[in-house]
């Protein structure tokens, strides 16, 4: 069903060109109406009466939620055209910009994956005097708690809650399944006259709980407390903020959905291999501790992931992809926002990436008070922008914006988000890409204001494929015509393998362990072939030589050569002494025989030191005949028979 748009001036302050928007974007537009949320709410209820609706407000969205709700019609899709396009200095040119970022919001979403998670309000209380007994005093009305005392303070008497004794050794686990190991634990004893005591203290102690509060005041328990669901912490010397503690905690009851923010293809994973480490980008970046190191390759802890999306950005096999939204997803969007646009007579576009939370109040307070974004400025909001890597930031580009800026928020995790928009910046070139971190909403307008516009890439491409295949997509775009590699930061997931051919015995050890397959033998000769597109830097290769034969040189190779196999090294196989048959590496055969002549005692004489020359059958075939044949067990025995039975009893 195609739904139709009801647009507002909101009393006048913004311009909307219904039959523009209705052109470019192919939507039924209404005629623009000044207040559609209190005198004309009438035309609202009819449209949402009679289908599937577009509101081009996003100020009133409880209130049109709930009218949806009360008639049962389908939920509405918001757009704010208002504060990111029709309240700007630029206003009068946004209709390509309007229609642009009506286009991208009526986009399909996929459907989020959740997970259910059940809080039967299992309460762990860590801290010192009397703040945490009161706390504790305080949420035992409301849940199951456990105080556990790191002072010496002596026990309550009450009995509405356990109280404890000990140490925090370590926490793991989040909302709804903690597990706490304690030093030095000392457990109430339940009996006896006068004051409470505990008893002996023992270390090793384990618990566990749905709900941790930290009042110790101390170093948190868990990385990026603040990203641990179920993990609520409070200096214990601010009333103010313990007393939100325990409003927040006493909430933590019940049945909860928890986002599944990340997928993991653990064949793809190129963290080790026999051992050898190679890719740990991840387990680097991840700032919540949610991944760590399972055999080969790495494992994710649902529950502990809080979804900054920087190791999906960061994976360069694609082993980790993110699923809020998806890879796919995001370039769609992108790609819908540069054509429609220009569709709608726009020329060189402008991507502002920013999260829905601090980036989208500072367009809200710029539109209001300042002077709004400009009109070839097309917002791009995201939950949270740490994951938008190299990937994203070149196919934006190669999609057909001139440049790409990503607004900072105090809480971004910005290593990583450094790392990948300088990639980004050695592949696309200089001026294109920006981390932008104002203080304040004007200072943000004045970042965008008066600069000069930018040529986008000649010809827009359509990103289709995985994060590797459109990087390399987005940059053959944005790069016509080159034909050198680009030379790219060490940290780059692209790159050639060098061999050195005087020290390479091409014993093919970095072929067997090379996680990406981008090096490879020929089963017909010596040879050491790699193709460079595949190739992921991950250094086990480098790591594993035993030569020290091999270095990593980050690149992008751009031309076909990349995509085909290339010979790094290749010798004369040795011929067998015996049948001819081709094995072996010609120089490797004679050195081991030259250095083990006359020098080892099990290849003393000639016709052991020959086997060395020979393939595995004839090996084989000389060994079972020789005089000293480990092989050899003697002749077999004779079965026995019946006669031989009956001559044994005639014997006796």
């Amino acid at each position: 069903m195609t739904k139709t748009v009801l647009l507002c001036t909101c009393l006048g302050s913004q311009t909307l060109d219904a039959d523009a928007l209705s052109e470019a974007t192919g939507l039924p537009c209404t005629r623009p109406v000044e207040a559609l949320c209190t005198r004309n709410l009438e035309q609202a209820t009819k449209a949402l009466e009679a289908g599937e609706v577009v509101l081009a407000c996003q100020q009133e969205h409880a209130l049109f939620d709930e009218l949806a709700g009360d008639l049962g019609a389908p939920e509405p899709v918001f757009v704010d055209l208002r504060d990111r396009a029709g309240w700007s200095d630029q206003g009068a040119k946004a209709g390509p910009k309007q229609a642009a970022l009506l286009a991208e919001a009526v986009l399909p979403r996929a459907a989020r994956k959740t997970l259910d998670v059940i809080s039967e309000g299992m309460c762990l209380i860590v801290g010192a005097g009397e703040v945490a007994v009161q706390a504790a005093a305080q949420l035992a009305t409301g849940l199951s708690v456990t105080l556990c005392l790191t002072d010496n303070t002596d026990p309550p008497e009450t009995r509405d809650f356990d109280v404890v004794r000990g140490q925090i050794k370590s926490v793991s686990g989040a909302l709804g399944g903690f597990k706490v190991r304690l030093n030095a634990l000392q457990q109430m004893e339940p009996g006896g006259r006068g004051p409470r005591r505990f008893g002996p203290p023992q270390d090793g102690g384990r618990s566990e709980c749905d709900v941790l509060v930290d009042l110790t005041g101390g170093p948190a328990f868990v990385p990026a407390p603040k990203k641990r669901e179920g993990y609520l912490r409070a200096d214990p010397r601010d009333p103010l903020a313990v007393a939100r503690l325990l409003t927040e905690a006493v909430q933590m009851a019940g049945i909860f959905e928890k986002p599944l923010y990340l997928h993991l293809e653990s064949s793809l994973c190129a963290h080790t291999r026999a051992g050898q480490v190679g890719c740990s980008k991840c387990l680097n970046a991840c700032p919540a501790g949610a991944i760590t190191p399972d055999g080969d390759h790495v494992a994710v802890d649902p529950m502990v992931c809080a979804g900054c999306g920087m190791c999906a950005a960061l994976c360069p096999s694609g082993a980790i992809s993110f699923d809020d939204p998806s890879f796919g997803d995001l370039t769609r969007r992108i790609e819908v926002l540069s054509r429609t646009y220009r569709t709608a007579g726009g020329t060189a576009p402008r991507l502002l990436v920013h999260d829905a939370d601090h980036g989208a109040e500072m367009i809200r307070l710029a539109a209001r008070h300042g002077r709004g974004l400009p009109a070839d400025v097309l917002p791009l909001e995201l939950e949270r922008i740490s994951g938008f890597g190299h990937a994203e930031q070149l196919a934006a580009l190669a999609c057909g914006f001139a440049t790409v800026d990503l607004l900072l928020a105090p809480t971004t995790e910005r290593e990583a988000l450094e790392s990948e928009t300088r990639l980004a910046e050695a592949i696309a070139g200089p001026g294109k890409l920006r981390l932008l971190d104002p203080a304040e909403p004007d200072a943000l307008c004045d970042l965008l204001y008066g600069i000069a516009p930018a040529a986008p890439a000649p010809a827009p491409i359509l990103p289709m494929g995985s994060r590797r295949q459109v990087a390399r997509l987005a940059a053959q775009a944005l790069n016509p015509g080159i034909e050198a590699p680009l030379p790219l930061p060490d940290t780059a997931p692209y790159g050639a393998v060098l061999v050195d051919t005087e020290a390479c015995t091409l014993c093919l050890s970095c072929v067997s362990l090379c996680p990406s397959g981008a090096l490879l033998d020929n089963p017909d000769r010596p040879e050491l072939r790699f193709q460079e597109d595949a190739c992921l830097q991950c250094g086990i290769c480098r790591t594993v030589c035993p030569e020290d034969a091999i270095t990593l040189k980050p690149q992008l190779d751009l031309s076909d050569a990349a995509l085909s196999q290339q010979v790094l090294n290749e010798e004369e196989p040795f011929a067998c002494v015996e049948c001819g048959k081709l094995f072996g590496v010609k120089s490797t055969i004679e050195k081991v025989t030259e250095k083990l002549a006359g020098q080892h005692a099990m290849f003393a004489r000639p016709d052991a030191l020959r086997m060395i020359q020979m393939c595995d059958d004839c090996r084989v075939n000389a060994q079972f005949k020789a005089t000293d044949n480990p092989f050899a067990v003697g002749e077999p025995r004779r079965p026995r028979t019946t006669d031989d039975y009956f001559s044994d009893r005639k014997d006796h």
